[in-house]
């Protein structure tokens, strides 16, 4: 028998100014989006005058079939496409093997390496010995100067870690009765049940990998290797004296250009994030357990 009480729950002021403070932060939050959207798709004459709020006016692809047109945004994006999805699959081996032996506690050397590798959090080499590193070992306008100086990532490590650290011990002892070997444990048993746990530090790792610029602007020379959030810091910080080329030419304003390769940019992300939303939680919650 139901309760009057529960289907009469009194709507509180805390109720109130709750949702107003959230629905200001979803707006806050959503309207950059939509703007972006409306001047990519919208005529030149509209936005020079400042009248693209919400949605398009004189609705056109100009700015798209500019990105397509020219080799540079298109070559671009599948640079980014590449380091991310090896930059990614790395990150997550790299992880998923280390954090291993880091949850046995019979590993020897176990508290040693914890250390060391939690200081890596507060104390960082810097700059300038991670570069000479990469340089020394020919790495300059590669794809592993991107992927190999950040293989690993150390919270994401102690997620694994204490996911590990949370399965049940009969799991390996049933294995290596059977005479399976570490390595057959680790992958055919551990990784396979870590899916969510994976999945959840992969959209960090493949957030970090497609949002990059820094240290692709540090570690490539060569224009051609860019990836898009490169190209995208250059037209952001458009300098009319040193790139007079076609976009100037082109019957568009900047800001259409622009904001149609932010778009693209962010297209990747708006389809990947809802799929992979209910293992980002998950995860990181049976990540943060113990006990």
């Amino acid at each position: 028998m139901v309760r009057r009480g529960s289907l009469n729950k009194r709507f509180t002021f805390f109720d109130f100014l709750l949702t107003v403070v959230l629905g200001l932060v979803a707006i806050v939050t959503v309207y950059p989006v939509v703007y972006i959207v409306a001047v990519s798709f919208s005529d030149t004459a509209y936005i020079v005058q400042n009248k693209v709020y919400l949605w398009p006016r004189g609705f056109n692809l100009d700015a798209y079939k500019q990105i397509l047109e020219s080799p540079k945004i298109p070559r671009a994006y599948w640079n980014t496409i590449l380091y991310t999805t090896v930059g990614t699959f790395i990150n997550l081996l790299m992880t998923a093997v280390a954090a291993y032996p880091l949850s046995r506690t019979g590993f020897v050397g176990r508290k040693f390496f914890m250390v060391a590798i939690v200081l890596t959090m507060f104390l960082n080499g810097g700059i300038i010995p991670t570069f000479l590193i990469v340089q020394k070992l020919n790495l300059i306008d590669s794809i592993w100067a991107i992927v190999l100086p950040n293989a690993i990532w150390t919270v994401e490590l102690l997620i694994i870690k204490s996911f590990y650290e949370n399965m049940s011990p009969s799991l390996r002892e049933s294995a290596v009765m059977d005479g399976a070997s570490e390595y057959r444990v680790l992958f055919n048993i551990v990784i396979p049940l870590s899916k969510p746990a994976l999945a959840s530090i992969g959209l960090f790792y493949f957030m970090g990998h497609w949002n990059s610029f820094f240290i692709p602007m540090i570690y490539l020379n060569d224009t051609k290797l860019y990836p898009l959030q490169v190209v995208l810091r250059d037209m952001l910080l458009f300098d009319t004296n040193k790139q007079a080329g076609a976009i100037e030419q082109a019957l568009l304003a900047p800001q259409a250009l622009k904001n149609a390769t932010i778009f693209i940019s962010m297209v990747p992300v708006l389809l990947i994030y809802p799929f992979a939303q209910k293992y980002f939680a998950q995860g990181i919650m049976l990540g943060s357990e113990k006990g």
